[in-house]
């Protein structure tokens, strides 16, 4: 793996504006692999976990913790689809068929998970003690998933490597971090609100499409940054 980083500047709304620059272009691409891969592995979970009840058998607890196993790999799955598919678009034009792009990324799903357990205990910790680590941590490993998917770093190496390329750029990326966070807050808030006056099913309707439209924009956000500052 190739670890030299040339220093490179970014700006937020340079990242913003072609986060969302590729979302609107593979739009389709993006979404309909989301609806696609989130339903069937909703669908196999919901079988595997069964119906909610106070006391579960061992076997039955196993069942649920495949669930749990199989959502998380879909999601470190997609995550790395996500990326791939910034890396094929920067180009203007995505030249690699989605199939292969989620192959590409399937190698990816052990440390992207491995990854995803350790940023999330960190990140909790910091943020249960003082906040500020919490948010330090959250700024210098936002371009772990890259990392991972791009270069092939392992789940431990990829802290070091996003560290490396953000070290100089963190007001930057925190900020274009927050400007991410509100815009899916905002997005997902929209959703709820037209289904709460739908009333009925509408709502839960609402709160999956604004999950499945909101899915990709993080990874999006952590991609673009991840090549603008050298990777």
């Amino acid at each position: 793996m190739e670890a030299s980083t040339p220093t490179k500047r970014i700006h937020v709304g340079e990242v913003i504006g072609e986060t969302f620059s590729i979302y609107g272009r593979h739009f389709v691409a993006l979404i309909g692999s989301a609806i696609v891969l989130f339903l069937v592995v909703g669908v196999v979970a919901a079988l595997l976990s069964g119906p909610s009840r106070e006391e579960l058998s061992f076997g039955e607890l196993l069942l649920v913790l495949l669930a749990v196993i199989i959502r998380v790999a879909a999601t470190a799955l997609y995550t790395g689809f996500v990326v791939r598919l910034v890396e094929d678009a920067r180009d203007g034009r995505r030249d690699v068929t989605i199939g292969r792009l989620f192959s590409s990324a399937a190698p990816a799903i052990v440390p992207l998970i491995a990854m995803s357990i350790l940023f999330g205990i960190g990140v909790g910790i910091g943020l249960f003690l003082l906040i500020i680590p919490g948010l330090i941590l959250l700024t210098i490993w936002a371009v772990t998933a890259p990392a991972i998917v791009v270069e092939g770093a392992g789940a431990i190496e990829s802290f070091g490597r996003s560290r490396e390329l953000v070290r100089g750029e963190g007001w930057s990326v925190f900020w274009t971090i927050v400007v991410v966070w509100v815009i899916t807050a905002v997005i997902t808030g929209v959703f709820g609100l037209i289904g709460d006056a739908l009333e009925g099913i509408w709502y839960g309707v609402a709160i999956s499409l604004a999950a499945f439209v909101t899915a990709p924009i993080h990874s999006l956000a952590a991609s673009v940054m991840f090549f603008n500052l050298g990777g």
